[in-house]
Formats: C-alpha cells, structure tokens, sequence
C-alpha cells in the first residue's frame, strides 16, 4: 500500500506541473501562471456563502471569496417547483447550506463551486471574484463534486435527480451525466483519470426504523470518458466520506448510524473489517435519528504513505488517528462539546489531517506521525469540505483579508 500511495502522490504532482501552462484557460490567463503555485487548502463555508483559502504550510487564512454574491436574484428568478424544491431541502439541510464543494482550476486561476440549496455550479476568477458562468443541475440540490485530474470536467452529484451530471469546465456546458444510487453523494476520481466513483447515502430524512425505504446505498464506478456504469457495489447503510486506495480494490467508509469506520474490498464485494470507536458522552446520549443525517462519523482521510486513517467522530467531538494496520487509537484530537466535526482530508504530502469543525468555524490540522493536533484556523461560518490545491499567487489580491 506504501508504495502504491508514494506512487499516486508522484502521479498527481507530476500532473499539476504539466498542466501549468493551462490548456484549459485563455492566453492571459496563461500568462498570469508564470509564479510557481501556492499549496493551499481550500474550505467551503456553507452557511456563509464564502471559500477560504488557507495555506497548507504555515496555516495561515489567507482570505475568503464571496460565492453566492448572486444569491437572492437566483431565489427571485426560482419558479414555483423550484422554489418549493428550495424550501424542501433547506428544511431537511436543517438551514442554508449554499456551499457544498470547491475545488481550484489546475493553474491556480479559477474556483469551481457546487452550490448545494441553489442547485447549481458556478465557476469564478479569483483574481477578480467574476463569476464566468453558471448552470443550474437537475433536481433541487447540488452535492459533492470532483475535479477530473486534466482539469477539464467537473463531476456533480444532482441529489434529488438520482444522477451525477459532468460539466465542461471551459463554459460549464453539461456534457453527460450517469445514473447513481438513491441521493448520490460523494464523487471521486481514479488517480488516473479513467474512472469516476459514486457513493450514495439513501434517503437521510427517513427514520432509522424505515431504513428499509431509504432507496440504494450504492458506489457506482464509470468510465470516464464513456460515462458508462463499469461496476456498481451495494452497502448495508448509506455510504458517507470514503477513500478508495490506488490499488482500486481498499476501500475505507463511513456508513450512516456508524460509529466508526469500515474497511471494503472492492474486489471480492466484502466488508474485510468493522472499526467500532468510543462514543464520548455526549454522543452516546443522542438517538440515531438525531445524529446529523444520519451521520454518526463523517469525515475520513487516509495518511500518505497509507498506515492510518483520521475519522472524524462528528456526534463524538473528536478525531482519531487509527493505524490501519492493527485498527489502534495512535492518538485523540477531543474538540468542544458542539463542534461538529465534519470532513476529513489529507495533506498534498499526506502527512496531516484536516478537520473540519462545522459549529466551530474553523479547521482542525493533525499531524499523523504525532497524532496530535499542531493548529486551529479560524474560518467562515459552518465549514464543510475541503479540498487540497494550488493557488497562482498573482489572485491572491482577490480575496476578502477576513476569515471567511
């Protein structure tokens, strides 16, 4: 696993440096990319409408971009059914939730943004905060999004619609779409780009006892290029953050009502292993059916060189850094009781963990070699995914000074 994970981590580095010239953007654009980029780590603030952008080495919040400057005319301009779709998913969100993914343009230039209670994806200038273009998806919400590693596609998943659609990145043109399990979530893409990963989590607003009724708790994987359903897996319970190793076959998960994790081979259909962590307290007092969707742990991220896994206990307020390969606590990041941790995600280098800490407005940073947490970053308001990246320096002049 060590050798396939160092291997991944060469891959994509590799790739960024030849995508610098930006084939995707135009001549200016192109020029302005002379400046070697900037490792950041870029953190959607739902509730606030607003991206930060901290820096991966030193921490520091280097500024925010407003993204739903546009808004209230996008509600205005909403017809009758859409407006009702609004108003159901903000109830079941339990609140406006306009931020739902960002991730930067392979230069450095652009943000692309899932807009989750808008239903839509816009892509933005940094440098300037433009907005240079915007379509609204099927159904009522937009959902996790991934990059394709040329930069050049933007998959969605449209919740409500059962479906995830694929933009162009050039002028968000949607190009295709392909069929997911019921409400798909999380989307990711292999290394190198062949395939695409769907994980869905099933109808959150129903009630444990009609689990039964929540639909398909399904990963989808697709090819790519055709957007053709190569293989689809099903899950005992609604499939949350997960990490699928570049062996194409390790897969870790959280499940809906889990506390803990589980380890999944792709190959044989089986789950190899179930991690059950403490519940703190607090955690233990509460209900499944009040656990935030159905989330007792949501976040995973997995360390570089693959010998732990960081699990954001969400209902727990703690993330715990497990060595993966005998299951043990290495180390326990406890946060304040409400702190919703939310979203786990590795470093470039893959020797940290960030954790989002949704009711705390800020990021947690673990250092996996010492479990242990070396900083806390203040941010906007109800931070959810983070996504890694780099950043050209010449946008930074961009970016609102405030925290998010």
């Amino acid at each position: 696993m060590r050798t396939h994970r160092t291997s991944r981590l060469l891959s994509v580095a590799a790739g960024a440096a030849v995508l610098l010239g930006g084939a995707v953007v135009g001549p200016a654009t192109a020029a302005r990319a002379a400046s070697p980029l900037r490792d950041v780590l870029v953190v959607g603030n739902s509730q606030a409408g607003t991206v930060s952008f901290i820096d991966a080495h030193t921490f520091q919040n280097l500024g925010s971009l407003n993204v739903t400057a546009d808004a209230q005319q996008r509600i205005d301009a909403m017809d009758p059914i859409q407006w009702a779709g609004f108003l159901a998913v903000t109830s079941v969100e339990g609140g406006n939730r306009w931020v739902d993914d960002a991730t930067l343009s392979p230069d450095g230039q652009r943000l692309y943004v899932s807009r989750g209670n808008l239903d839509d994806v816009a892509a933005y200038d940094i440098a300037t905060g433009a907005q240079l273009w915007r379509t609204r998806l099927d159904g009522f919400k937009a959902d996790h999004a991934a990059l394709s590693p040329d930069g050049t596609r933007y998959v969605v998943s449209a919740t409500t619609a059962q479906k995830a659609e694929v933009l162009d990145t050039a002028d968000g043109t949607v190009v295709g779409s392909f069929p997911t399990g019921t409400y798909p979530h999380q989307n990711d893409y292999s290394p190198d780009g062949r395939y695409i990963y769907n994980s869905s989590i099933g109808v959150t607003s129903l009630p444990k006892a009609l689990e039964f009724l929540k639909g398909s708790f399904q990963l989808t994987k697709v090819d790519a290029k055709t957007l053709a359903v190569v293989q689809t897996w099903t899950f005992p319970h609604g499939i949350r953050p997960n990490v699928i190793e570049p062996d194409g076959r390790t897969m870790y998960t959280d499940l809906s009502y889990l506390n803990g994790f589980v380890q999944y081979d792709l190959a044989t259909s089986q789950i190899v292993r179930t991690v059950t962590m403490p519940y703190s307290a607090a955690g233990a007092a509460l209900s499944p059916d009040s656990y935030p969707q159905n989330s007792a742990h949501h976040g995973l991220a997995v360390s570089g060189d693959g010998a732990n896994v960081c699990d954001a206990g969400t209902i727990d307020d703690y993330a715990a850094i497990v060595s993966t390969a005998d299951d043990s606590t290495r180390g326990t990041v406890t946060y304040p009781n409400g702190s919703l941790p939310y979203w786990a995600t590795s470093s470039a280098d893959g020797t940290l963990c960030f954790v989002s800490l949704s009711k705390a407005n800020a990021v947690s940073v673990i250092d996996y070699a010492t479990a242990r947490e070396i900083a806390r970053v203040p941010v906007g308001a109800f931070p959810q995914r983070e996504r890694t990246g780099g950043i050209d320096p010449s946008v930074l002049g961009g970016l609102s000074p405030s925290a998010g």
